[in-house]
């Protein structure tokens, strides 16, 4: 189960499964806004970079803010020719350390603990899934310049611009499939201001459990938006 794809084509139930054995950060830290991304919406992601664009298979794939290493290691196992994972948190970084050894990916995958700013190089592809600037205002900004300066190829979240109960039905009625929205101007200006531009966005369907004191729900559903950004 931990074998490469290997560019055979992996179904996304498979990912899915693959994707349920990379722990999560077992003690998150509200000011780094350490969400986890659910299985679901992660699997959508690495699909649509992988299957849809041809960003992942044989690539060279940076995930800046890589938690407990989801993201990097569902792209290592989609069949990436290398991936580098990088966070502030050593506590997410060691997680990530074990995940990889106990789903059968410690070759190939690097791991580094620090600011995204000590990363260096080019890659082909960059997977992030940013703090949204709930805690620290336009937290994301600095994600998204080191993105753009690392590759071609930036596939990364963000929160959905709006309340919009109406598409978080129609997303759920889905059954986790991603629809095709509009961006944000802030964001497209943003972009196209390093140089970058806009492919296409996507609305996900994500379900955040209760993790912190103030929740006070079970469950919290939101949409996000998986931008699809090209160099």
């Amino acid at each position: 189960m931990g074998e490469p794809a290997q560019r055979r084509l992996i179904r996304k139930l498979d990912l899915e499964r693959f994707l349920a054995r990379v722990k999560p950060n077992p003690a998150p830290n509200v000011k780094l806004e350490q969400y986890t991304l659910s299985e679901s919406a992660a699997a959508t992601m690495l699909y649509l970079a992988a299957y849809t664009y041809g960003d992942v298979i044989g690539k060279r794939i940076l995930d800046l803010g890589c938690g407990t290493g989801r993201l990097a290691l569902g792209a290592a196992y989609l069949g990436a020719d290398s991936v580098v994972g990088v966070d502030i948190d050593t506590v997410s970084v060691s997680v990530a350390v074990e995940n990889a050894a106990s789903v059968g990916f410690e070759e190939g995958v690097s791991w580094v603990a620090g600011d995204i700013e000590v990363i260096a190089g080019r890659f082909d592809t960059v997977l992030q899934n940013p703090p949204f600037g709930v805690q620290k205002r336009a937290a994301d900004r600095r994600f998204l310049e080191k993105a753009l300066e690392s590759a071609s190829a930036v596939y990364s979240l963000h929160n959905h611009p709006l309340s919009d109960k109406q598409l978080l039905s129609r997303l759920r009625a889905g059954g986790g499939q991603p629809l095709r929205v509009e961006p944000s101007p802030f964001i497209v200006h943003f972009i196209e201001a390093l140089g970058g531009r806009v492919e296409a966005v996507y609305a996900l369907h994500l379900t955040i459990p209760r993790m912190f004191e103030f929740h006070t729900k079970a469950k919290h559903e939101i949409v996000i938006d998986l931008y699809v950004i090209k160099k």
